[in-house]
């Protein structure tokens, strides 16, 4: 059973360093996270309508930054559903393991960039909502 809920969930700001010749944002592992990332990968040229996600983790923490343009997201605890739109690259979106999320309202030239906590398991995926309830309870 997995107790966490969209409510541990968060916006979390990162360290914005505004400059005259542009803007530089740092992430660093157990400083600006809460975790030591082992991944980083991201989401681009996604077509217009498309959803991406659609599916939670089992012990993955993740934080959802978007890297350029705009995109919501769609956090669900099985009881309670949070949407967040993502638009700027200094703040992240935190999601704790066990929340059902789904991406979607993509802009023209999105990116969403995720950091994850570990690397890939196709083990730690859960992709049919249903398994999703029952891993809630």
């Amino acid at each position: 059973m997995n107790k966490n809920t969209v409510y541990d969930c968060s916006i979390i700001e990162l360290s914005k360093h505004s400059h005259a010749n542009g803007n530089i944002t740092v992430v660093e592992n157990n400083i600006s996270v809460p975790f030591s990332t082992k991944r980083v990968y991201y989401l681009y040229d996604v077509p217009g309508g498309e959803s991406r996600g659609a599916h939670a983790h089992k012990d993955l923490y993740q934080l959802i930054v978007a890297a350029s343009g705009s995109f919501t997201v769609t956090l669900d605890d099985g009881n309670v559903k949070r949407t967040f739109i993502l638009n700027r690259p200094y703040q992240g979106l935190m999601v704790v393991p066990g929340i059902w999320r789904n991406l979607d309202d993509f802009s023209s030239g999105a990116v969403c960039m995720v950091l994850a906590s570990d690397v890939y398991t196709e083990e730690d995926y859960i992709r049919e909502y249903s398994e999703f309830l029952e891993f809630k309870k």
